[in-house]
């Protein structure tokens, strides 16, 4: 397998193919991520997110933008719901108000609970992506770290869809495969040089999340409730293997909360998930290998 390594959208990508891929499979590749990050970027000003946060309105997309904005609200519907608002698209200030900021400050403004700081519980009346544009009926900050990943993940995969043979997609922790197989090992949260299980994933996507992956201060991290705006706190790393990665993503975030594994079941998607105090627990017919007796 060839691989091509490179840094995109804050994080670092693999993509691994039979044969190396061409200038233009490459550049295909480029300019999908640029226009994903171009529009649902938080960290940078030209975005059609960023220019929406002050102020509200809206924004005209294209037709891919478009699409994606319907796919990922409908994902976040249903994340919502089953985690009674666990999960948000409008997280964006709770996130800057704990320092996860364009600046990447890492300086938490308040570490004050409650409404004022969660994402906004009424988000299905704000925020609305139809008719070839996004809205936001009031100022407020859309971040789709939830799926977002997952979905781009998917478009690169797409892209890739007459490349032969097998075609693996990561994008630093969310992972696409297609045409053959790939064996993972679920990275443990506090030790990356071990693992809790393996799991093979053919023609199918594998997310992770962990809170120990982007932490700052004292008990900091980037795995918000929505309800709240503060960081989580029973449930510390989460695997989700489902169809595609938008999915699988959205998963492994609801995964995090009361619902989640519901949510999961109901798309599909095979999970696992580590507790704070060690504790495993796996969907019925999970089809990897753990190394650690999951709790009944």
């Amino acid at each position: 397998m060839h691989s091509w390594r490179f840094d995109a959208i804050g994080t670092s990508w693999e993509i691994e193919t039979v044969d190396p891929l061409d200038g233009p499979a490459r550049a295909r590749v480029g300019g999908i991520i640029e226009a994903f990050d171009a529009t649902w970027s938080r960290f940078r000003d030209d975005s059609v997110v960023s220019s929406l946060r002050a102020h509200g309105g809206t924004a005209e997309l294209t037709p891919a933008a478009a699409a994606d904005a319907a796919a990922m609200i409908e994902t976040y519907r249903d994340l919502g719901r089953a985690t009674d608002g666990g999960v948000n698209p409008l997280i964006g200030s709770a996130l800057e108000a704990l320092g996860y900021d364009a600046a990447l400050t890492l300086r938490p403004r308040t570490r004050q609970p409650g409404g004022m700081h969660a994402g906004h519980p009424r988000w299905e009346q704000v925020l609305h992506g139809e008719h070839g544009s996004l809205t936001l009926e009031e100022p407020a900050v859309i971040d789709v770290g939830a799926v977002g990943k997952g979905r781009l993940v998917d478009l690169v995969s797409d892209a890739l869809a007459e490349v032969p043979g097998r075609v693996s997609v990561d994008g630093s922790g969310d992972l696409r495969v297609r045409g053959g197989t790939a064996r993972v090992a679920l990275e443990h949260p506090y030790d990356a040089t071990s693992a809790i299980g393996v799991v093979e994933v053919t023609d199918a996507a594998l997310c992770a999340s962990a809170v120990t992956r982007r932490t700052w201060g004292s008990g900091l991290h980037h795995v918000l409730n929505g309800r709240t705006g503060l960081p989580v706190r029973t449930w510390v790393a989460t695997w989700a293997l489902a169809g595609d990665a938008m999915h699988a993503d959205g998963a492994a975030t609801g995964l995090f909360f009361d619902g989640g594994p519901e949510i999961a079941d109901r798309w599909g998607a095979h999970w696992v998930r580590m507790s704070s105090d060690g504790r495993v627990e796996r969907s019925r017919g999970f089809p990897g290998e753990l190394f650690t007796e999951p709790a009944r």
